[in-house]
């Protein structure tokens, strides 16, 4: 269990995972799946198969009015807001640079977690972030991909994904129910946003459901997986390192997404882009220094 209590390790397992799902995303999006019905494959796809293991355990899913309110504040603003989004402007903004507006989570996170008095960082933690905020900056003035800027509108509306990952990012720390284990609450959260997402299914007549699906089975394998194995380290790193740290795991997602864009889809960044990727590189590698130091 050491490996699991390491804030560094986690912090780059899960953004590793997470920069993977932009890709898994965009995919999604050329097949023609719905953002909200890509958004419940990765609810709902994970928490039944988190369940499924945590029954085989035999350990119960605590179901009570804390842990019910918890799930459900949690999911909304944590889950079902910022994947509908985020598969919503990746094929405006593209895979690379959708993860790279990750990276304004941490500020967000640290502005909310100081007016609420939670846990804060040290002042290298600081340092890192701010690293992070100069290099998100640098990227967000490009608007995209050369020759295909986005509009001012797609990119407000990928700014507030990393908004509402702030809020979730600090209610999860200041509401955490007694003596609940991360993975409980990680499957709860996903439990009830996969209940929201399909009430939206239901009332959205464009967002169908499997539709598609079977012509990408293998992305949709990998995209749960990918989803199981995200949201059982984002909890524990959660428990582990706090809502500012958590909220770097956008720095290393950021990585992840620009080298598979690049690699992987031909997205062309400019060299401005890759600048301040490399600034956020550097805030993520003191942001890691001041959690060891700590």
């Amino acid at each position: 269990m050491g490996v699991l209590n390491s804030p560094g390790f986690l912090l780059i397992a899960t953004g590793s995972l997470l920069g993977l799902t932009f890709p898994l995303g965009k995919l999604g999006s050329l097949a023609g799946i719905h953002p909200v019905s890509w958004a419940f494959l990765f609810s709902c796809g994970s928490a039944m198969s988190l369940l499924a293991f945590r029954i085989a355990t035999r350990k119960p899913l605590l179901v009570n009015f804390t842990n019910v309110r918890f799930y459900s504040l949690a999911a909304l603003v944590s889950l079902v807001l910022p994947n509908i989004l985020t598969y919503r402007v990746i094929p405006e903004l593209g895979s690379g640079y959708t993860g790279l507006l990750f990276t304004l989570s941490p500020l967000f996170t640290l502005a909310i977690s100081s007016i609420w008095q939670v846990r804060m960082p040290s002042r290298l933690g600081l340092l890192g972030i701010a690293f992070g905020f100069v290099g998100a900056v640098t990227v967000a003035i490009t608007r995209g991909e050369v020759g295909n800027p986005a509009s001012i509108s797609w990119l407000l509306a990928g700014i507030c994904i990393p908004l509402s990952l702030a809020c979730g990012n600090v209610y999860r720390t200041m509401a955490w129910p007694d003596k609940a284990e991360p993975i409980e609450l990680a499957i709860g959260m996903n439990l009830a946003a996969a209940s929201m997402l399909l009430v939206l299914i239901l009332i959205l007549p464009e967002a169908k459901f499997p539709a598609g699906l079977a012509t990408i089975k293998f992305t949709v394998v990998l995209t749960v997986l990918t989803a199981s194995l995200l949201i059982a380290v984002h909890a524990r790193l959660q428990f582990v390192g706090g809502p500012t740290y958590l909220s770097q795991i956008g720095y290393v997602a950021a990585g992840v997404a620009l080298l598979i864009g690049l690699l992987v889809f031909g997205e062309n960044y400019s060299w401005i882009t890759w600048t301040g990727a490399f600034i956020i590189l550097i805030g993520a590698a003191i942001s890691v220094k001041a959690q060891k130091s700590a």
